[in-house]
């Protein structure tokens, strides 16, 4: 007969529903895979229309999550509630009750992890978390297993498909960040409040588990750098397209000698690297590892399917036995780790896309060189646009590439700029990512 595995579910939301329906739907597969066979015990949501929407039994149904705390017949608790306060309440208490945990809540693990990991040994209890960082597309496990045997030097990712998303419309059909982002709510793919992902925090969430586990150090969330999309402009966007580029939102974990550079922002990439085809609410994470290369990770990031089935792959690798000797062998959580050196954001060297709205007359150009001169900020291409609007006729579009420059420098040369009495509106700089280095002897 198969070892049966008793489940104790809080929060049956759009992923809670989906964990439901593989349990409901694959148990025979997952048994003849396995030999376990998984059984929701309990299912506990504040609202319990919910559950009844995926036809759980009524005699599973809660809204008291101490229905599955006291139960000592459940083995392990799927927390899927989301937010950082009463998801860790719920996280201590069941590892305080001896019962193991899967969690997809990247924004508590970002900003608890040290906490919760802690709590889990001292219980001797673990933890699993694929589905928090990128959904279906299995990015924990080959950063504690699968790449082990790499020094990880980058990771460059398209972590969030809302963004992806917007980015997508704007760049390829040139539509206005408003009307990509309806379009993204009216389709799914963006929440009624898209504030979360379009401000870069889920994004930085997610790239703060990952560094952690690639760096194997304690990264402070609170030490990244952080920017969204909002303020991007669909010209911006086009005139990137001209120069060979395509802008994405990228979670970044570069190792450099002088420690690491943490950070989310929107970016130019040239159009021949492989985030740059990755299109739609599609998500794609580059790891440089020091002996395997480039390896890259595609596919679904969100969605009550794609992250519904790294839950219930977690849930078996802790009925197997593998999550809790991978959680208590392996030294790469923030509990277990130093805190690494972070470099500051005013010293990263990058190339940088530049737009100046400027006045339409000689000898401006030669001011605004200066500046960038007397910084040794090297221009390396420049190209003047048509007027945006008639009315502009005495302003036009000037797009500026660079070569390599620092960021301090940038910020200083161009808040120069803004006051000069040529320039009608403050500058647009999107920094401009190359490819990173293979580090293959």
């Amino acid at each position: 007969m198969a070892e049966v595995f008793k489940i104790g579910l809080i929060g049956c939301g759009t992923v809670g529903q989906g964990v439901v329906r593989i349990i409901q739907d694959d148990a025979d597969e997952i048994e003849k895979k396995t030999g376990i066979r998984l059984e929701l015990a309990r299912v506990v949501d504040k609202d319990l229309s919910q559950p009844a929407k995926v036809n759980v039994p009524k005699n599973l149904i809660s809204s008291d999550a101490d229905d599955i705390f006291n139960d000592d017949n459940i083995s392990a608790v799927i927390e899927l509630v989301g937010g950082s306060t009463a998801a860790k309440d719920f996280v201590l208490k069941a590892f305080a009750t001896g019962k193991d945990v899967v969690t997809a809540n990247k924004a508590m693990l970002a900003k608890h992890g040290k906490e919760i990991y802690a709590a889990a040994r001292s219980n001797k209890r673990c933890i699993a978390f694929e589905a928090s960082c990128g959904g279906g597309i299995p990015l924990v496990l080959p950063l504690r297993t699968g790449l082990i045997a790499n020094r990880i030097n980058a990771i460059y990712g398209i972590l969030n498909g809302t963004c992806n998303y917007i980015l997508t419309e704007m760049g390829q059909k040139n539509k206005s960040y408003a009307e990509a982002l309806a379009e993204a709510q009216h389709a799914g793919y963006a929440e009624p409040d898209p504030t979360l992902d379009v401000n870069g925090c889920d994004t930085a969430h997610k790239l703060a588990i990952m560094a952690s586990i690639a760096f194997c150090c304690n990264v402070d969330f609170d030490k990244l750098h952080v920017e969204g999309i909002e303020q991007l402009d669909a010209q911006d966007l086009a005139a990137g397209r001209e120069l060979g580029y395509v802008c994405k939102l990228l979670g970044i974990a570069h190792r450099t000698d002088g420690g690491l550079s943490l950070r989310v922002h929107p970016a130019f990439i040239h159009h021949n690297h492989p985030l740059a085809t990755t299109g739609g609410s599609f998500n794609a994470v580059s790891i440089y590892g020091n002996w395997v290369g480039h390896t890259l990770y595609y596919g679904r990031g969100a969605g009550s399917k794609p992250t519904a089935s790294a839950v219930v792959a977690d849930i078996l690798d802790i009925a197997i036995g593998n999550a809790w000797r991978t959680f208590e062998k392996l030294h790469m959580l923030n509990d277990v780790t130093p805190p690494p050196q972070y470099v500051p954001m005013n010293e990263l060297r990058t190339r940088f896309y530049l737009r100046l709205t400027v006045v339409d007359r000689p000898g401006v150009m030669a001011k605004i060189t200066k500046v960038f001169g007397d910084r040794q900020i090297s221009l390396r291409a420049v190209t003047q646009h048509e007027p945006v609007t008639e009315s502009d006729t005495d302003a036009v579009p000037v797009v500026v590439l660079t070569h390599e420059a620092q960021e301090g420098k940038m910020r200083a040369a161009l808040e120069e700029i803004a006051n000069l009495d040529v320039v009608h509106e403050p500058p647009v700089m999107i920094r401009v990512i190359e490819e990173h280095e293979e580090y293959i002897p």
